[in-house]
């Protein structure tokens, strides 16, 4: 596929993924507390910013490496229901 015949096909797929991205920024902003910034899962969110306009190859594994759980040791307790989406910094 030619980069014209990619950007035909996925441009504006991601031009509206990037404009969510943008919007759920902005409400980080306008919800801007103490805690905001004590956040992991928020600090994980702008780490994996930089690393999208670093101009490094691989960053869709680096993403996931920097999102991922990379713990060996099963835990006995789930802290929540669900996934967190960024492991927890004792993780």
């Amino acid at each position: 596929m030619t980069l014209e015949e990619m950007t035909d096909a996925y441009f504006l797929d991601h031009r509206a993924k990037m404009i969510d991205i943008a919007a759920f920024l902005d409400r980080l902003d306008r919800a801007q507390s103490d805690q905001t910034d004590d956040d992991f899962r928020i600090k994980a969110f702008r780490e994996c910013l930089q690393l999208l306009i670093d101009g490094r190859s691989d960053r869709a594994r680096r993403i996931l490496e920097k999102l991922s759980d990379h713990s060996t040791e099963p835990l006995d307790q789930a802290p929540m229901k669900g996934a967190m989406g960024a492991p927890p910094p004792s993780a």
